[in-house]
């Protein structure tokens, strides 16, 4: 009878090996086997969209499958993360998505159509981006102090552009009003970089924008600076002054990150994880990433899930205190 119990032990130790091995083994062998679709939940152009691609490339070269970016905009990003949510949960579709989409927005809309805790897996932490304030060159105001006496001047007379209604763009320059006490005429458009192009045209004179989507402006002269958002000055711009500089205690700095459908393996969410900080780790991304004027965010999928937690509490009082809303 020992003989027979001893023998069942290995038997069933042998099979909890088995079992742990072929899971380690699914997630590295078996997987990708076809192309994967990374949803992002604005439109091209944008800081998100920028951060998708440079990963996207890089993980196709690491896994040797492709990574394809799908761009799914609108409703401020609700409608491409409601889509990622009730995907197949086999890692063939996953969400790169902004901290605005992810943590904000459950805050501006009433039914953003997605439950950012119970209907994702964190996959990983990505990037930060820097984000600014931008003008026409021939605005009158070249700093915070004289953009601010200027808006109060003449309250309402000055419009500003974002990405749309409900965005990060939007959201921060509610934020700023409620900070420096002033108004401005908020235009909503269909993405960052069409609202760019205008503020670069002489459209409308202001606008929030990520470094991704205006820092070849920046460099070219065609928008200038007013304020970096970011709670400290970013690297590619090390002369800009934050807007907390001025306004005190404003101050952001937006991430980006990984989710996959809730229900996807463990083992397999640890294997992109793994990829992911293998490829935050390359030089040639790092150096991509500071040229978009983003810096690798590298984390494990616990520290993302704590972020996302600690953040929809911090944002939800925020929009509060803002007064912010979506059109």
């Amino acid at each position: 009878m020992k003989k027979i119990a001893s023998a069942l032990s290995s038997l069933s130790l042998s099979a909890l090996f088995l079992a742990v091995t072929s899971t380690s083994l699914w997630a590295q062998d078996k997987y990708p086997l076809k192309p994967v679709t990374l949803i992002v939940p604005q439109t091209p152009g944008g800081a998100n969209d920028a951060i998708a691609r440079v990963l996207a490339q890089k993980l196709s070269e690491q896994t040797g499958q492709s990574f394809v970016v799908e761009n799914r905009a609108g409703a401020g990003g609700n409608v491409g993360t409601a889509l990622a949510s009730k995907a197949k949960p086999d890692g063939y579709t996953l969400l790169v998505t902004a901290d605005s989409a992810q943590v904000i927005n459950p805050a501006l809309y009433a039914k953003p159509g997605f439950d950012p805790v119970k209907d994702f897996e964190p996959v990983a932490p990505l990037a930060k981006a820097g984000y600014v304030l931008v003008a026409n060159p021939t605005f009158a105001a070249n700093t915070m102090a004289e953009f601010i006496s200027l808006a109060k001047l003449q309250p309402g007379k000055y419009a500003i552009a974002s990405a749309g209604n409900g965005t990060l763009n939007h959201l921060i320059a509610e934020m700023l009003q409620k900070a420096a006490d002033i108004k401005l005429q908020h235009i909503p458009y269909k993405g960052a970089s069409f609202a760019a192009t205008d503020v670069v045209s002489g459209q409308v004179p202001l606008s929030v924008q990520s470094m991704p989507s205006s820092i070849a402006f920046i460099k070219s002269g065609k928008l200038k600076v007013l304020g970096v958002v970011n709670e400290k000055r970013v690297a590619a711009l090390p002369d800009a002054p934050t807007i907390g500089e001025t306004v005190k205690g404003f101050g952001a700095t937006p991430w980006y990150g990984m989710f996959a459908p809730a229900g996807t393996p463990k083992a397999l969410t640890q294997y992109l994880q793994n990829e992911i900080g293998k490829a935050l780790d390359d030089p040639d991304v790092r150096a991509k990433l500071a040229t978009l004027g983003c810096e690798p965010f590298k984390g494990t999928s616990e520290q993302l899930a704590v972020i996302v937690k600690d953040d929809l509490v911090r944002w939800a009082k925020i929009v509060k205190d803002s007064g912010a809303t979506v059109d």
